[in-house]
């Protein structure tokens, strides 16, 4: 890692460039360590707007395992299972896409619960909640995030 860039290997195995931006503290980043990533993507560059370091070094993986997150397996057939509560009236599809401040702490909050996926969208719902819609994970696919980012169900 030089400079305002590095290098790293997502979960899925995939090479990509991170740029960091202003308020991105790149230099802290360490050869090896695990981060999550939020910003936006195109192809295999993603222009962060935050990084942060995932506690104890495992990747989540203490974290996963609590909330008993079915680890992801290229060619695993998918599990379909929903835990906790999922937003009365929730419609797959509804609902308003968010960005910025609010976008990056709906996923951290889906991710520090569900870690492993890759986030390509966050949704606003009618109900104020939030759905952080995830890819590259077996399970969840979808993770239910409360206004005031309490992860509140999976499914």
């Amino acid at each position: 890692m030089s400079g305002p860039s590095f290098t790293m290997t997502t979960s899925a195995g995939q090479k990509v460039t991170v740029n960091g931006t202003g308020s991105t503290a790149v230099s802290a980043i360490t050869t090896g360590e695990n981060v999550l990533v939020l910003g936006t993507t195109d192809g295999t560059t993603i222009t962060a707007t935050q990084v942060i370091a995932q506690p104890n070094g495992d990747g989540g993986a203490a974290a996963s395992a609590a909330a008993g997150v079915v680890p992801f397996h290229r060619g695993a057939p998918a599990v379909s299972k929903q835990v906790g509560r999922i937003p009365a009236n929730y419609s797959e599809g509804a609902g308003t896409i968010v960005s910025g401040t609010t976008a990056n702490k709906a996923t951290e909050a889906a991710l520090a619960a569900y870690p492993g996926g890759v986030v390509d969208r966050v949704v606003q719902l009618s109900s104020g909640e939030y759905e952080v819609h995830c890819i590259g994970v077996d399970w969840p696919h979808h993770i239910f995030v409360e206004q005031n980012f309490a992860v509140v169900g999976a499914e």
